[in-house]
């Protein structure tokens, strides 16, 4: 059987959806009865395409889900969790401005998962190279979370 990660973790910004939640969008927001979620302007907001398989196949797996983002716009990313039916998966979030090794810090002493167990998610390089210092499995998402990228992140792992 392969290694797996004992928690899986994402960013939200350009990681799971193609926006900015404090810059690009403008909360609050709200779901029509069709599903489409719009924000305070009526401008539509989606996730990148295939990021509920991406989760969906973590959480039937069995490997717990967690969320990190450094954004300002806690209530508006909150919100799109919700919105867009996430919180079913992520187990944990640690959302706030700051640093993301504070986030992982903190996502080890909630989860009690060792840092070396985890793998992580993000658009951007800072990030990937902050993180990884802590032994942290990181993966860079060039262009939004899909399935490919998973499976990079899950064979980085497993070598690990």
């Amino acid at each position: 059987m392969c290694k797996r990660p004992g928690l899986v973790v994402f960013d939200l910004d350009y990681t799971l959806w193609p926006f900015w939640v404090d810059t690009h969008v403008d909360p609050p927001f709200q779901k029509s009865s069709d599903g489409t979620i719009r924000d305070r302007l009526g401008k539509t907001v989606r996730l990148y395409p295939e990021v509920p398989a991406v989760l969906e196949k973590l959480h039937s797996e069995g490997i717990p889900l967690a969320a990190a983002s450094r954004t300002g716009e806690i209530r508006g990313a909150t919100q799109l969790l919700d919105l867009f039916g996430l919180n079913r998966y992520f187990r944990h979030t640690q959302i706030y401005p700051g640093s993301k090794v504070t986030h992982f810090q903190r996502l080890s002493q909630e989860t009690r998962t060792p840092l070396s167990e985890m793998l992580f998610f993000d658009d951007e390089s800072r990030n990937i190279h902050d993180v990884s210092k802590l032994g942290v499995t990181c993966i860079l998402v060039p262009d939004g979370m899909n399935l490919a990228v998973l499976q990079q992140g899950l064979d980085a792992f497993a070598r690990s």
